[in-house]
This record gives C-alpha cells, structure tokens and sequence, in this order.
C-alpha cells in the first residue's frame, strides 16, 4: 500500500460546508456503543464529528510540531511524535494512558530484571535466619560472589532451594553445560 503523503487542505475559517471527513454512520455506532447514551439526533452525531475532526487536526498539528523540532526534521509523523507530544502538552494530559512512551528494548529488560529482583528479595523474606544476613542480595551478587563452600547458589548446588532443578544427577555434575530438560526435578 503505497504511502499518501498528499497534504489535507484546511478548511476555510468563515465557510460552513455541512459535510464532514469523518463517516456519520461510523460514528453513530460508536456513540451506540455506550450504555449510558439512549438516543443520539442526527445534529448531535454531527457536532461529534466536527468536533472530532478539530481535535484530530490539533492532534496531528501537534505531533508534526514535534517532528519539525527533531535535530533532523521530518514530514512525516510517527507514533513517537504524537507520544511526546502528549506528554509535553498539558492539553494533551488525558491521553497519556492511551498513547504511552514508548521504550527500547533495553529499557524494558532492565525495569523486568529490577522487578524481578524485588519479587525474588520478597520471597526469600527480610533476613536470612542461619546468619542474620539481609536476604535481599541481587542474583547478579549472587553469581560474583562465590559462597565459602565454593558453591554460586543458596543451597550449594548453584540453585535455589524448592526450584525445578534443586535436585542434581550424577550425569548433570560430569558435564559443565545444563541441560534444562534433563534438569526437571520429576519427584513431585
């Protein structure tokens, strides 16, 4: 599907054609879609549109502020424009939940692996019992610092205890590779 990139004319301030871009029947059925609005007249359904239509053009006028700002400028708007846009306008504050920043992927692993610690910190409780140490140490702590014993885990088996694979096979101490199907604990 080729890209249209064939600027909207603006309307005409003073001119009233009675028409608009946006399909009066598909807005109807949106309106229809809230329980809370029995009937809706066709004036009404009307200025819903128009005034749709004025928001959709504030909106994109927004974005491609956004996207004329840019160290390189661009025509064309994109997702990330209309996301800071909304976040850098105060009138655009309501759509922050609908149209969210974005992030890289990066980011994103490094908010899971953080919310994974503290889920981890949480079960483990606040203090281990045999020593009185915090019981709250990061798995990347864990795996630098070797225990005394000369095991990397809790248990001294590199893993922690009550995890699919606490139990380790004779086969699994030879090789220096897991293997996570061989490593299932099938006692139950």
């Amino acid at each position: 599907m080729p890209n249209n990139n064939a600027p909207i004319s603006p309307p005409d301030g003073d001119e009233v054609s009675g028409t608009t871009a946006l399909p009066l029947a598909r807005v109807k059925k949106i309106i229809a879609q809230d329980d809370d609005i029995v009937q809706c007249s066709t004036t009404a359904t009307f200025s819903i549109a128009v005034a749709t239509e004025i928001f959709i053009r504030y909106l994109t006028e927004q974005a491609h502020n956004v996207a004329k700002s840019e160290r390189k400028p661009r025509k064309t708007i994109a997702y990330k424009d209309i996301a800071t846009a909304v976040s850098r306008i105060d009138n655009l504050e309501f759509l922050s939940d609908t149209v969210p920043k974005t992030k890289t992927y990066r980011q994103f692993r490094e908010e899971k692996a953080q919310e994974d610690a503290a889920r981890a910190a949480e079960t483990l409780g606040n203090t281990n019992t045999a020593n009185g140490e915090p019981a709250s140490i990061s798995i990347q702590t864990m795996m630098k610092k070797p225990q005394a014993n000369g095991s990397n885990g809790i248990n001294g088996h590199g893993v922690m205890p009550g995890s699919p694979i606490a139990h380790r096979s004779a086969h699994q101490r030879t090789h220096s590779h897991p293997d996570p199907v061989r490593d299932i604990d099938m006692t139950g």
